[in-house]
């Protein structure tokens, strides 16, 4: 009988401890459920609206206007093809280097501490600043790499403003200061791998090769896929470096969807117009987004 009792205090007590979790926990959820829910529905619900910040009439309803015109603009298409191409490009570079990276790190036997801490330093740094530091060493007249270059008796380049060399530019920039976070998420995962695996391998006389393909890869391969989905859908909302280092230009060559959204949104006042853009753009993140996770779904079945 008394065993019950003390089964049933038990119980008792955990229902009191999972309630006052829950109650603790509510404020906050409640407040993470007005910040993301609200925005989303302003945002879907202005997007079929000819809604303008400066006009005193009432937004009328022009259902999927909005939504038309952007997909048949021009700029809107150049935007969209340049900032697919940048993510693309971006994120291959960025997990190839950074896992080369870590697993050159991980190695050493002494000195990690140094190495990581070296890597990670360009991560650090804030975008605008990461900006301003390239945008001084691509300067047309007394930027550094133009004085490096002039060394070997090449003529000057207009890095940021030519049309050869702006885009792929913004790509480097992108990659020298986000493969460190590749580099960290990879070396993390590198850690988890179990070292009795290797020495098996050694044993029955495998290669670097075979070990990096037989047991690194898959042990590793979750940790690449979060790569991959974490900077696809942060190298889908590049907006500050191309702001400040190229406004889009030359020639809509390094516009990108975000760009285009802060042109009608912020300097137009068009917030329908935006809207339906924003809408635009958060779908294809999806889609990306939901490619990788099918497949890591997928090989986590197997």
């Amino acid at each position: 009988m008394s065993n019950n009792k003390g089964k049933e205090k038990v119980r008792k007590n955990s229902q009191v401890k999972s309630l006052f979790a829950y109650l603790m926990s509510t404020p906050s959820l409640i407040i993470l459920i007005m910040l993301s829910l609200f925005p989303l529905f302003f945002t879907l619900k202005n997007s079929f609206t000819d809604y303008y910040l400066l006009s005193k009439e009432p937004a009328n309803l022009v259902y999927f206007e909005n939504y038309k015109t952007i997909l048949s603009d021009p700029y809107f298409h150049q935007a969209v093809m340049n900032t697919v191409k940048f993510t693309l490009i971006s994120v291959f570079f960025e997990t190839l280097i950074g896992l080369g990276l870590a697993i050159y790190v991980n190695s050493f036997e002494k000195g990690k501490k140094i190495l990581r801490t070296i890597v990670l330093l360009p991560m650090l740094i804030p975008p605008v600043t990461v900006a301003l530091i390239w945008q001084t060493l691509m300067s047309n007249n007394e930027g550094v790499l133009n004085k490096i270059i002039a060394i070997f008796g090449v003529e000057p380049i207009n890095w940021l403003m030519d049309i050869k060399y702006a885009f792929a530019s913004i790509v480097i920039i992108d990659i020298w200061q986000y493969t460190p976070l590749a580099f960290l998420l990879i070396y993390a995962a590198l850690q988890t791998v179990p070292q009795d695996q290797y020495k098996a391998a050694a044993i029955d006389g495998a290669n670097a090769w075979v070990r990096f393909t037989s047991i690194t890869l898959p042990n590793i391969s979750n940790g690449i896929v979060i790569v991959i989905l974490l900077r696809t859908i942060d190298t889908f909302r590049l907006f500050d470096k191309v702001n400040i280092l190229t406004k889009g230009g030359p020639a809509n060559s390094t516009a990108t969807i975000t760009q285009y959204i802060y042109q009608y949104g912020t300097k137009s006042f068009k917030i329908g117009y935006a809207a339906a853009a924003s809408v635009i753009m958060t779908i294809l993140v999806l889609i990306l987004s939901g490619v990788y996770l099918k497949k890591t779904f997928k090989s986590n079945l197997h």
